[in-house]
């Protein structure tokens, strides 16, 4: 199957609906497929063979985050030309309502055409207020998927229909099969994500780090992700600051091993989140989770039976918990054991078969409408004839 996979937010900081993107690309990829993904990016950056860039991104506020989007004419020429040489069988739009190539693909292309929600957010004033000018895309979308039932919720709410819940994907065997490192175990805590995005949470965790530290003194705090790190230590009394070790950015390979090596991974994120994906890769690499209680972080940990969770934005909650868990070796081994009988779910091998399911079902349904009533590849397109390369016109839709 020939399948064309749009990614709207900027491949040069990668997030989690990227990471999706990519690791479903190469899923499909080693199950026979041919894929190709467009997504915005500089032209410095390095891409993946199965990688398009649609240009440059810029920064946009959106959902307590910023996110790195892609629109305008020449995008909007990019996504025809690649639209038009992929000729594929399905095309898998990722956050269709977000301005940037997803919703340009869905105005301009036709066919068989699968979307994937991954956004929960309150009732928005601004996507009610865009409905309108979406509607004409999101009604050529065949088939929709929400990554979880918070996203799908958001869906329901602001643009009406339903959604299909399947999960984000992780390749549970890359975390399970991870090598700690020596130097990141031994009273340790993990925590990923950006430093300076407030809704990741780090703040939260560091208002609880003195009391786990008072109660653990040989705690250690390993922070992976970018930002600034002088400001994040700040309020930290200064015996307690030498207990925070910051990495960087790191490789997928050093955070599998950093959740294989850690004795408990915090996810103090305050909102803004439909699903957690990093929840999964702690579990899959044997990590105790203990989080806050958002809805979503509270679905994939099974309602607290796969990870423990904490009193949202309440640093005594989490310290509290974090004591009494680094205290009990015995508590934390179950947590491992119903983490990982539970992670199973959110492999690849079952989640890309979940996908690539809609996409037979919608491209099957396609292929019964007989060859005169659907539009020529030209209209289905949106291309006018000026826009065909030379020696393409005899084209077969």
């Amino acid at each position: 199957m020939r399948i064309g996979i749009v990614c709207p937010y900027s491949w040069d900081v990668p997030g989690g609906v990227q990471l999706h993107i990519r690791d479903l690309a190469e899923h499909l990829l080693r199950e026979g497929h041919e894929v190709s993904v467009l997504a915005p990016a500089d032209d410095d950056t390095p891409l993946p063979p199965y990688a398009v860039s649609a240009g440059r991104a810029v920064a946009v506020p959106y959902n307590g985050s910023v996110a790195r989007l892609n629109f305008g004419f020449l995008t909007a020429a990019r996504v025809r030309r690649w639209v038009h040489d992929g000729d594929f069988d399905v095309l898998h739009i990722h956050e269709p309502a977000t301005p940037s190539l997803s919703v340009l693909t869905c105005w301009l292309a036709q066919g068989p055409m699968v979307a994937t929600f991954h956004t929960s957010i309150p009732r928005s004033r601004w996507l009610v207020a865009l409905y309108p000018m979406l509607q004409s895309a999101l009604e050529k979308i065949s088939a929709r998927i929400a990554v979880s039932e918070y996203a799908r919720r958001t869906f329901v709410e602001h643009l009406g229909g339903d959604a299909v819940v399947i999960p984000n994907g992780v390749d549970v065997g890359f975390f399970a099969d991870a090598e700690p490192r020596p130097e990141w175990q031994g009273g340790t805590i993990g925590f990923l994500g950006r430093i300076d995005e407030p809704r990741k949470g780090l703040p939260v965790l560091m208002k609880a780090l003195p009391r786990i530290v008072a109660a653990h003194p040989d705690t250690r705090l390993l922070v992976a992700g970018r930002g600034d790190e002088e400001e994040a230590v700040a309020g930290l009394p200064e015996d307690v600051r030498d207990r925070v070790e910051f990495l960087g950015m790191v490789s997928d390979e050093d955070k599998a091993r950093l959740l294989r090596s850690v004795d408990l991974y915090v996810a103090p994120n305050t909102g803004g989140e439909s699903f957690g994906i990093i929840l999964v890769e702690a579990l899959s690499a044997g990590a105790p989770v203990l989080a806050s209680d958002l809805d979503a972080f509270a679905q994939v940990l099974d309602g607290g039976e796969a990870g423990q969770l904490f009193a949202n934005e309440d640093p005594d909650a989490l310290a509290t918990a974090a004591i009494k868990l680094l205290g009990d070796p015995e508590r934390r081994a179950e947590l491992r054991e119903r983490g990982r009988r539970h992670v199973r779910r959110f492999d690849w091998s079952t989640v890309g078969a979940d996908i690539l399911s809609v996409y037979e079902t919608v491209t099957d349904g396609a292929a019964s409408v007989a060859p005169d009533e659907r539009p020529g590849w030209r209209a289905r397109l949106g291309l006018a004839a000026r826009d065909v390369p030379a020696g393409k016109e005899d084209r077969p839709s």
